[in-house]
């Protein structure tokens, strides 16, 4: 089986478009439509239907993706156990849309040289993500560790290095869509939908976050991919959602969607990295190393994080 076109096939489905896949991988939209075309033609099924905003799984799909993850770290697996010392730092940065891309993104800018695999387990929950660096096939990830910090495995190690600050995300006739600031308090009577999350860490968060200053967020419902999301909050006189500060989102200048900083307390969402105590890979001590000098630069005494991360 090709490898590559099952590793455009992992990347479509996470990003529900050809082009965006096509990107990722540094290749042509036709050239990663082809690829696909050949893996649905040696299965002898259609593994995504068309949709107005891009592509989405079909169940022949679906059945197919967990299996071609693994076989894609199984391929890592056996390229780390034959060039230990000269294989690229891997490291999982949840989504290339949040903050842990930008950051790691900034540290390639100042060490260009590395050799980097920037790996996006996208709906891939904690212990699934602590299990791939147990294992060896990631050098770090980046989680809250909410519900899974008294169960880090033993070889494991963790260090708070992000608190993600929260702006609030509205469309042009939202109530609150000129204002330059917004407190949690003001919140209150604005519901905040946040859909499509089935990782129980940012659920719990998001739960912590409404019980703390008695708002409305809504987990519940499907995901049709970014791009729907954003035109349903820019047509919406209702709809608001919460991004991180270091999150990075395209739009049409039509939408003239706003972001807008919460403040008085800022609420942040914490985040870990995590990494084996015994890993060698000479990069990975640097990247840490940067994470802890920027964490303290950047963190601040004017932000609320729930219990569990104090």
């Amino acid at each position: 089986m090709d490898l590559d076109a099952v590793r455009t096939f992992v990347t479509v489905a996470e990003t529900g478009q050809f082009q965006a896949a096509a990107d990722d991988l540094e290749i042509t939209q036709q050239g990663a439509s082809r690829r696909v075309a050949s893996l649905e033609r040696e299965l002898g099924v259609q593994l995504f239907a068309r949709i107005a905003r891009g592509v989405r799984l079909t169940v022949d799909g679906q059945a197919l993706l967990p299996h071609a993850r693994e076989l894609l770290r199984a391929a890592e697996r056996v390229t780390a156990a034959v060039t230990p010392g000269r294989r690229a730092l891997r490291i999982d940065v949840v989504s290339r849309r949040i903050a842990p891309a930008g950051i790691l993104h900034a540290f390639y800018q100042q060490h260009s040289g590395i050799e980097l695999d920037v790996v996006a387990l996208t709906n891939a929950d904690a212990a699934s993500a602590l299990a791939e660096v147990s294992a060896g096939t990631l050098d770090a990830t980046f989680r809250s560790l909410r519900a899974s910090a008294r169960n880090v495995p033993r070889e494991l190690r963790s260090a708070r290095v992000i608190d993600e600050r929260h702006e609030l995300l509205v469309g042009p006739r939202h109530p609150l869509a000129n204002a330059k600031a917004v407190t949690p308090a003001e919140l209150v009577h604005h519901p905040i939908w946040m859909p499509g999350m089935s990782d129980t860490e940012p659920i719990g968060y998001y739960d912590d976050l409404a019980k703390a200053f008695g708002l409305t967020i809504d987990t519940i419902g499907p995901m049709f991919g970014i791009e729907a999301l954003l035109a349903e909050i820019a047509d919406s006189t209702q709809l608001a959602n919460l991004v991180g500060e270091g999150s990075r989102y395209l739009w049409p200048e039509s939408y003239d969607l706003r972001r807008i900083p919460v403040v008085d307390p800022t609420p942040v969402y914490p985040l870990s990295v995590i990494w084996r105590a015994d890993n060698p890979h000479p990069v990975l001590a640097n990247f840490l190393e940067y994470l802890h000098h920027r964490y303290q630069a950047t963190a601040g005494d004017d932000v609320w994080t729930p219990d569990w991360a104090r």
